[in-house]
């Protein structure tokens, strides 16, 4: 299927139209960015990586039930998926304490939460994608309380399978970020992928960092990271082909 216009032009994904107006392609590239997109390098097969971790976990849902825009691959870096009405909302899940969350409250990093936290924020690149909470999000006329039930229940959802999933791989899934959309019909659907991008991977044995935070901090070795959690998964899950 041919691309057509860019309809998001990001550091590490890229969206196209396509002859249907139904469905795009998601590019995957070599960038990475760190602080705002401040921080910006080029890891090598970054891409390939990242799509096809995406398609194994988007594959690896839809067989648990959890309604996806993936359709499938079409190269190493390249996925077809169906256009979708995003929803203006990042959830952010946290199992572990890190990151901005242990910055925020002065947490000590690595602890278990007793429960996930779900965090709201609104995305929009001008504002940093702020923190909101549910009132901020209704009132604003992100979603209503239906929509946001419905997104809090399937996230639930979906931390569930990908922790057993990662389990099995010998990794601890820390916290991921994730975002909606809704079909033509309104049916409400994940249109975000999984990957060391966007989630923080920390290996079960070592507690050795497999995600973004490695380039963040300048730990080295991000190509390494992503290459191990992607032939860890290749070897639980069907590989996209």
């Amino acid at each position: 299927m041919e691309k057509t216009s860019v309809v998001y032009n990001g550091v590490s994904v890229k969206i196209y139209g396509t002859a249907d107006p139904d469905k795009v392609i998601i590019s995957f590239t070599d960038e990475i960015s760190a602080f705002m997109k401040i921080k910006r390098a080029v890891i090598k097969d970054k891409g390939r990586l990242c799509n096809g971790i995406s398609c194994m976990i988007f594959r690896y849902l839809a067989g648990k039930g959890i309604k996806t825009h993936f359709i499938e691959q079409l190269s190493d870096t390249e996925q077809l998926c169906r256009k979708v009405e995003v929803i203006p909302i990042e959830v952010i899940v946290r199992n572990v304490i890190a990151g901005s969350m242990a910055q925020r409250l002065g947490l000590e990093e690595g602890v278990v939460l007793k429960s996930p936290v779900y965090d709201l924020c609104f995305q929009n690149d001008a504002l940093n994608d702020p923190l909101i909470n549910d009132y901020h999000a209704i009132a604003l006329g992100l979603a209503d309380r239906k929509e946001l039930d419905e997104i809090y229940s399937v996230t639930s959802e979906i931390n569930g399978y990908l922790k057993e999933m990662f389990e099995a791989a010998g990794i601890t899934l820390v916290d991921f970020k994730i975002q909606f959309g809704k079909l033509p019909d309104g049916t409400l659907v994940l249109d975000d992928d999984v990957t060391p991008d966007s989630a923080r991977l920390w290996d079960m044995a070592t507690g050795e960092k497999l995600d973004k935070d490695r380039f963040r901090h300048d730990n080295g070795k991000v190509g390494d990271a992503y290459r191990t959690v992607y032939a860890r998964l290749e070897k639980l899950l069907e590989p996209c082909e």
